[in-house]
């Protein structure tokens, strides 16, 4: 028996509303994707310095309670080599703001192609920097500081205008510990480098 249009229209409209609702599903899926890709773009460039390509400072002190915590856990060192360049307001008195910009840039790609994946470079106000180095005690910082010190002193900054300059950095160590708070940790870490800063009143 022939099967009548209103039976054929009743039997395909169960296969139409499943098309369209996994349609649908496809949809919120994919929305659902792309708002998860922005939420975490949004968040890695609040991390983010907005002059450099380093962790600004609230984001490296979360590395730093990181390590903390798993220097709580397994008793491995950890330590903060902070930075400060020297004599940064001459830069920019002698060779401009532009020139004063291009230091920090350089300083910190420098800094960041010298460390491991596992450590953190943040970038912690003005023309102050800090190395979080994962798995070493204090000695082996110093040693670490002292070559990234030379190796940007050595290699001049080259801005558009105007002839290549070279900049210097002065550094502190601070070993941290299970026991540690990371604000403290980094002032600390802070003071001892302004303890050998060369032009501190």
């Amino acid at each position: 028996m022939a099967m009548s249009a209103a039976q054929s229209c009743a039997e395909s409209q169960p296969d139409s509303d499943a098309l369209r609702l996994a349609q649908e599903v496809a949809d919120l899926r994919a929305q659902v994707e792309a708002l998860t890709e922005r939420l975490a773009e949004a968040e890695r460039l609040a991390d983010r310095d907005v002059l450099t390509p380093l962790l600004n400072r609230r984001a490296f002190l979360r590395e730093v309670q990181r390590a903390i915590a798993v220097a709580r856990r397994h008793g491995s060192p950890a330590c903060i080599i902070y930075f400060d360049l020297d004599s940064f307001k001459a830069i920019n008195d002698r060779h401009g703001h532009a020139a004063g910009d291009a230091a920090l840039i350089a300083v910190a790609e420098r800094l960041l192609a010298a460390v491991r994946e596992e450590d953190a470079v943040g970038r912690i106000g003005g023309d102050e920097f800090a190395v979080l180095l994962q798995r070493a005690d204090a000695a082996a910082a110093a040693h670490k500081a002292e070559a990234l010190r030379e190796a940007i002193a050595r290699a001049a900054v080259a801005i558009p205008e105007g002839p290549a300059f070279h900049v210097g950095l002065t550094y502190g160590v601070r070993e941290i510990g299970g026991a540690d708070r990371a604000e403290q940790a980094l002032a600390e870490a802070d003071a001892a480098m302004y303890m050998r800063k060369p032009d501190r009143a």
